[in-house]
């Protein structure tokens, strides 16, 4: 996702309540509203709590850790609360080593993608939240701005190679900026009685690469193949495999169906994405009046008074652009759709008009309408998804089939 992956239209200030979130299988619960929508939700698949990402760029691990937190959880294991940062640790130092091998060419920054989670899981292991809270220099709360721009200035100067090779400091001094904000990595912890290193711990929690798969669906690469999303925070290139519009989007129905959750990239750079309100739609142009006036900022970089006058226009659900496969590409190839943040699309609700909606759960907090979650309809879905994240045993048997 791009650099902080969090771009966002905020709207002037209005009042905002808080609703009620229904627990996970609670069916048909209507949920109260402030901004002319009422929501049912249809199928609510169980979730870990809400995490807060806060100042910091790193949803790609929020949303991943958290749905493989519930991976386990369908399969029988305990509700966990994983280490979001030592899955951002290992990534930035895996960056670093590109990005100084490459003289600065690959991308680093704090964006990700779903996947890495992933490639640190099968490499490097995974801790809980209590043994790597990464909060090692004097914050309650993730704030990465002085973090982030250390470590880029660290590179640039080792780039710059002013003693016309490298020295062997150069890595050992980058990990050391690491310790000092997030703090060191222990060898070995102990989770009930049982001591574990981060290897052992993901193979005793039974996670694996292998189980999961990307998938998207562009035109500019074949449908059933796999390609690397041309994306400048797909560092790895990790691969999706392309399929058809529809074709995505009954992977993700299938399985919420089945009790999955879904790990979610997507552009939330819209004017109908509206945090505050709950709710993301992709309002027909002539429409496009109720969002003039708007001020496009990143949600990481606002001040708790900023955020808090985020809030909305639309008023209910309003008429949605139709959209096509030739739609989805073209608003890719001309950076209207751009990859920004990381969710959870966790299950399925309809509004008042019987519109379908997703019900996705965000990493930035529970203050806003739905104590962290929100109503993304299937226009916006549908356009506005890079990539979706799902456990293979969840596809259909016609995309299963299909993947090499």
């Amino acid at each position: 996702m791009k650099q902080l992956l969090l771009s966002l239209l905020l709207l002037p200030a209005a009042a905002y309540a808080t609703g009620y979130v229904a627990p996970a299988g609670d069916p048909e619960v209507i949920v109260p509203d402030s901004t002319g929508f009422k929501f049912t939700d249809v199928k609510v698949n169980p979730t870990t709590s809400v995490k807060d990402q806060n100042k910091s760029g790193t949803c790609w691990s929020f949303s991943a850790t958290s749905f493989l937190e519930e991976d386990i959880m369908r399969r029988g294991g305990e509700e966990l609360d994983l280490s979001e940062m030592f899955a951002v640790r290992n990534c930035y130092i895996d960056k670093a080593k590109k990005y100084i091998r490459t003289n600065g060419v690959t991308n680093f920054a704090a964006g990700g993608a779903a996947t890495d989670v992933l490639y640190v899981a099968d490499n490097y292991g995974v801790v809980p939240e209590a043994v790597y809270p990464g909060l090692n220099y004097g914050e309650d709360k993730h704030n990465h701005g002085e973090l982030d721009a250390v470590l880029k200035g660290y590179l640039d100067a080792v780039k710059r190679n002013p003693n016309r090779k490298l020295s062997t400091a150069w890595l050992p001094g980058f990990i050391g900026i690491l310790d000092a904000y997030l703090g060191p990595v222990p060898e070995t912890f102990t989770v009930n009685g049982k001591s574990y290193t981060p290897q052992s711990y993901a193979k005793e929690l039974g996670i694996s690469g292998d189980d999961f798969i990307s998938l998207t669906s562009y035109t500019h690469h074949p449908f059933y193949e796999n390609f690397s999303i041309e994306i400048p925070d797909n560092w790895t290139w990790a691969e999706s495999f392309n399929v058809p519009m529809d074709e995505l989007k009954a992977a993700v129905d299938n399985a919420l169906d089945n009790g999955y959750t879904v790990c979610w990239s997507a552009d939330v750079s819209e004017g109908g994405f509206q945090w505050r309100n709950g709710f993301a739609l992709l309002p027909e142009p002539k429409t496009g009046a109720d969002l003039e006036g708007t001020e496009l900022s990143r949600w990481v970089q606002l001040s708790d008074r900023d955020r808090e006058n985020a809030t909305y226009k639309i008023k209910g659900p309003v008429k949605e652009r139709k959209v096509t496969q030739e739609s989805r590409q073209k608003t890719f190839d001309n950076y209207e759709t751009t990859d920004d943040h990381g969710m959870v699309i966790v299950g399925y609700a309809t509004d008042q008009e019987g519109n379908r909606y997703y019900k996705v759960k965000n990493s930035w907090d529970t203050n806003q309408l739905y104590n962290g979650f929100l109503y993304v309809s299937e226009p916006y879905f549908l356009e506005k998804t890079l990539s979706v994240l799902v456990n293979k045993d969840s596809l259909p048997k016609n995309i299963k089939s299909k993947v090499k």
